[in-house]
């Protein structure tokens, strides 16, 4: 399966595509000098982010296809993990740009996962006030979410991407032959994510996943890039209809609230994003049902969904109060209250701020006793 699929994120001046396919890579020099050039830039010199390990495995394939292109190109490689994702680390690349003399007409390429997405593209966002950035992410979480819609930022010791700006990209590129070498728990933290737009958008969408895990977690592309498309597509529609958050993007947190929390106390060490936001949708199902919102089974349907992507970590030991004063140092939190994304039935949900915390911990409690291996 070789065809080339495009999703367009429609945002007037700063639109630009999502190109999913296999074997990519070797075009990216192409397909970045295009979508730079229809986006009016023509620079000479890109700087690509990543790490050590993903650079190792798709690297000079990136770089040779760039530089066949007729850029010049410079490699900064950060930490691989979540707590690389700090104002120290974007520190230390400001001032290796500044080295290379990148100037306003120079790209950033980043290639990796969330980390790396998700730094790199605040590095453009700030550096000389902004510059432009391509995104080429080798994860099935960030290929489907992280690298569409703008969203940049690092941590903070109180939370997470408490730092961050909105800076979309030229263009998103999907190589889908990345998913085949990732370890199994990135695929289940992909796939988490996946599950999560089933929940808030398409019920058939989540039906495709449950039915279909074995041949999306082997990397069968016939399975996947239909999936990742319509992922892509969903995001693409919300972020259109509300890129700053106002209001529709916030569904996209499902999961989140708990999630980020459940990262946040174990210190970005122990799980996966995808795998705290899979706990995460687990227990707004359970608090959904709690409230009389969502029914039992429809709870149970997308539990079961989550424990098909793969094994996670223990998190039996958490203390439930540390995780609800986490909760209320994330960013999503509003004058004191907590915001969570509460699902109705699967393929819709709703935003709620008016939740009492005496069920927020009754969950925590139950969840955390019995969700863990």
């Amino acid at each position: 399966m070789n065809r080339e699929e495009r999703v367009r994120v429609s945002l007037e001046e700063r639109s630009y595509d999502i190109v999913i396919g296999e074997g990519l890579l070797r075009r990216a020099g192409e397909l970045t000098r295009d979508a730079l050039a229809t986006a009016g830039e023509r620079p000479s010199r890109l700087a690509i982010i990543s790490n050590a390990r993903v650079f190792g495995l798709y690297g000079q394939t990136l770089y040779r296809s760039l530089r066949r292109a007729g850029f010049a190109v410079s490699v900064h490689l950060i930490g691989d993990g979540e707590r690389y994702k700090t104002l120290r680390t974007v520190g230390r690349l400001y001032e290796e740009l500044a080295k290379q003399r990148l100037d306003r007409t120079s790209a950033i390429v980043a290639l990796g996962g969330g980390v790396v997405g998700d730094v790199a593209g605040f590095v453009a966002a700030t550096f000389l006030r902004g510059i432009a950035y391509v995104h080429v992410p080798t994860t099935l979480l960030a290929a489907i979410d992280s690298s569409i819609g703008g969203k940049t930022g690092v941590n903070l010791p109180q939370g997470k991407n408490l730092v961050g700006a909105f800076h979309q990209p030229r263009l998103v590129l999907v190589d889908v032959t990345t998913v085949r070498t990732l370890p199994a728990r990135e695929v289940a933290a992909g796939l988490c994510e996946a599950i999560k737009y089933g929940v808030i958008r398409d019920a058939t969408l989540f039906e495709h996943i449950a039915a279909r895990v074995d041949a999306l977690k082997d990397g069968d592309a016939a399975a996947l890039v239909p999936m990742i498309r319509r992922c892509c597509e969903i995001k693409a529609d919300i972020v259109r209809r509300d890129e700053r958050e106002a209001g529709l993007r916030r569904i996209l947190n499902f999961g989140h609230t708990f999630g980020h929390a459940l990262e946040a106390v174990t210190h970005y060490r122990r799980l996966k994003h995808g795998e705290a936001v899979g706990y995460g949708m687990i227990m707004a199902a359970r608090l959904a049902v709690r409230l009389g919102m969502l029914p039992p089974e429809e709870a149970e349907r997308l539990h079961r969904a989550v424990a098909t992507c793969g094994r996670f970590p223990s998190i039996a030991d958490l203390d439930p109060d540390a995780i609800l004063a986490a909760m209320r140092h994330d960013k999503k939190a509003r004058a004191g209250r907590l915001t969570f994304i509460l699902p109705t039935r699967i393929g819709q949900v709703t935003v709620r701020e008016d939740v009492p915390l005496r069920a927020v911990r009754a969950v925590l409690c139950e969840s955390l006793r019995d969700l863990s291996p």
